[in-house]
C-alpha cells in the first residue's frame, strides 16, 4: 500500500502533481528572459536582404527552407510561455501590417538583454519597465522628426513602387524592381476612393512555365481552366483564353 505523501505548505498546494513554480530573478524573471532571447538570436540572422535561409523540419517531417520569421515561428510551436508572448507580437504585426515579423522579434531581444543589465545592476523589475514607458513616449516624440520622405499621392504608381521595394527586396532580393512595380500597378488598380485598402482584392493565380519576368498585370478577375483543343477568333472578347489554362474577366 502507497504512503500518502503530503505538500509543503503554501502555493505549491494549489498546482496539480508534476507542476513547477518558480518564483524570484533566478528563477523566474532571468530564465524567461534567456527564453525570448535564444528565440530572438535564432531569427536574427534571417533578417535583412542579405539575412540566411533556415531549415526547418515540423511535426509532419516536411522540410521547409525559408528566411521568413512568420513561416519559421508557425511551424517551430514554442511552448514556452514568455516566448509565447514575442511569437503572439509577432503574429499581430504580420496581421496589422503585413511584414516586420523579424524585426519584432530582433527587437524585443535587444530591449529584454539590456533590461537584464539593468536587473543585475540590482534596479527592480518595475523601475525597468517605468523606464522603458518613458523611453516609449519619447521616442513617439523624436519619430515625426525622422522621417525622410512620406507618400503624397498613393494613386502614382512609380511613387507607390518607390516605397515597395525596400519590402520586396527582403523576399525577392534582385527582382525587387520588378515586382515592385507589378504590385504597385495591382494596388493602385484596386484602390478606393474611400482610402480603405483590402488586401483581398488581389489575387495571384499561379501558371507553370515562363521565368520571373513573365507576370502581367490583369484588372478583372482571373482563374484556371481546362485547355481548349481549338480556339476562335473574337473582335471585341469579354473573356480571354489563354494556352496556359488562365481565364481572364
Amino acid at each position: 500500500m502507497a504512503l500518502h505523501v503530503p505538500k509543503a505548505p503554501g502555493f505549491a498546494q494549489m498546482l496539480k502533481d508534476g507542476a513547477k513554480h518558480f518564483s524570484g530573478l533566478e528563477e523566474a524573471v532571468f530564465r524567461n528572459i534567456r527564453a525570448c532571447k535564444e528565440l530572438s538570436q535564432t531569427t536574427r540572422t534571417a533578417y535583412g536582404p542579405n539575412g540566411m535561409n533556415k531549415m526547418v523540419i515540423n511535426h509532419l517531417e516536411k522540410l521547409f527552407v525559408t528566411n521568413d520569421a512568420a513561416t519559421i515561428l508557425r511551424e517551430l510551436e514554442v511552448q514556452h510561455p514568455a516566448a509565447k508572448m514575442i511569437v503572439m507580437a509577432s503574429h499581430m504585426q504580420e496581421q496589422e501590417v503585413g511584414d516586420g515579423t523579424n524585426f519584432v522579434l530582433v527587437f524585443a531581444g535587444a530591449l529584454l538583454e539590456v533590461a537584464e543589465e539593468l536587473l543585475r545592476m540590482g534596479l527592480s523589475v518595475s523601475e525597468v519597465i517605468e523606464g522603458y514607458e518613458k523611453a516609449c513616449k519619447k521616442a513617439l516624440e523624436i519619430l515625426p522628426d525622422c522621417v525622410c520622405s512620406s507618400a503624397k499621392n498613393l494613386r502614382d504608381v512609380n511613387e507607390a513602387a518607390s516605397y515597395i521595394r525596400t519590402a520586396v527586396m527582403s523576399k525577392q532580393y534582385g527582382n525587387e524592381d520588378f515586382f515592385a512595380n507589378l504590385i504597385a500597378q495591382a494596388c493602385v488598380s484596386i484602390f478606393p476612393e474611400s482610402g480603405s485598402f483590402n488586401v483581398d482584392n488581389v489575387r495571384v493565380c499561379k501558371i507553370l512555365g515562363c521565368g520571373v519576368t513573365h507576370h502581367p498585370c490583369c484588372t478583372g478577375w482571373s482563374l484556371r481552366r481546362k485547355q481548349k483543343e481549338t480556339s476562335h477568333l473574337l473582335r471585341t472578347p469579354k473573356s480571354l483564353y489563354f494556352p496556359a489554362r488562365l481565364t481572364a474577366w
